[in-house]
């Protein structure tokens, strides 16, 4: 049977683009977990992650922004729920945060897991990214990593300056819906406050994890402020900065979208030195 030389080329392409990032993608996902495998055995450790970044998938390079959500919270817990309670577990987190309901769930499951258990941040955990950190024996950070304050967000408004607005203005010049917002934001923040507090208690006592509590809740910065490494180390959490060279290579392997303007940033890696052994 004869077939049309055009017509087997313009099939022979188009099944390359459909399977060409399938194929693309199946190699990254095979390449971290060889890395991830390594720095498992090298901590020994359950290594797991939970990475969001803005990634591009299918024929069209569609870009899909990630937060942490309930799948995220189901499959965190289910591989804290097969590790082995003598088994120590390293969770490499980079996320601009999310659902507060499964930041809550992953943070109270990594509390409560017998074995010692670290928060790896090379880059940024912020809003539910930090309240999970919180509930990790061991925070560390690269040094210019940062976390983030862990104020409820009620639709586009911090909760604490809902209650402070209506603090200001007076309760008798605000509407009833913004009185109800006011309510559900109070609400918010000792809901928060009392789980930081449970989350810190067992590490540095009550006092002393209500105030780290109440520092991240009362609104004293806006929600995207940088708390850097030194910053959390001020407030009494347990930060070191020793970050595997094994997380930063998996986090190269996190794809980006196909950028629609000209490349921003752009270098050429020297090459690492090699010892020379002595002749």
């Amino acid at each position: 049977m004869w077939i049309d030389p055009i017509s087997l080329l313009f099939f022979l392409l188009i099944a390359y683009m459909l399977l060409a990032p399938q194929l693309s993608f199946r190699s990254i996902v095979n390449a971290r977990r060889t890395i991830l495998g390594a720095l498992a055995r090298k901590r020994g450790s359950n290594v797991i992650t939970l990475v969001h970044r803005q990634e591009s998938i299918g024929l069209l390079g569609i870009p899909l922004y990630r937060y942490i959500d309930v799948d995220d919270s189901e499959e965190v817990l289910r591989a804290i729920r097969r590790t082995p309670p003598n088994k120590p577990i390293d969770l490499i987190i980079h996320t601009p945060g999310g659902l507060a309901l499964a930041a809550a769930q992953i943070a109270m499951a990594l509390k409560d897991h017998p074995a010692k258990t670290a928060v790896i941040i090379p880059h940024y955990a912020m809003s539910g990214g930090t309240l999970i950190a919180l509930a990790a024996d061991e925070i560390v950070m690269d040094r210019h990593a940062v976390l983030g304050p862990v104020d409820p967000q009620l639709g586009q408004y911090p909760a604490p300056s809902i209650v402070r607005a209506v603090e200001e203005k007076g309760k008798d010049k605000v509407k009833d819906e913004t009185l109800i917002m006011a309510d559900i934001a109070q609400k918010a923040i000792k809901q928060a406050r009392d789980l930081i507090t449970y989350l810190l208690e067992d590490k540095m006592g009550k006092e002393k994890a209500a105030e780290v509590a109440r520092s991240l809740t009362e609104g004293r910065w806006t929600h995207d402020y940088p708390i850097t490494m030194e910053m959390a180390k001020s407030l009494g959490l347990n930060v070191s900065t020793d970050v595997p060279k094994e997380v930063y290579e998996v986090m190269d392997l996190y794809p980006q979208p196909l950028s629609q303007r000209a490349q921003s940033v752009e270098f050429v890696p020297s090459p690492v030195p090699q010892s020379r052994g002595k002749t």
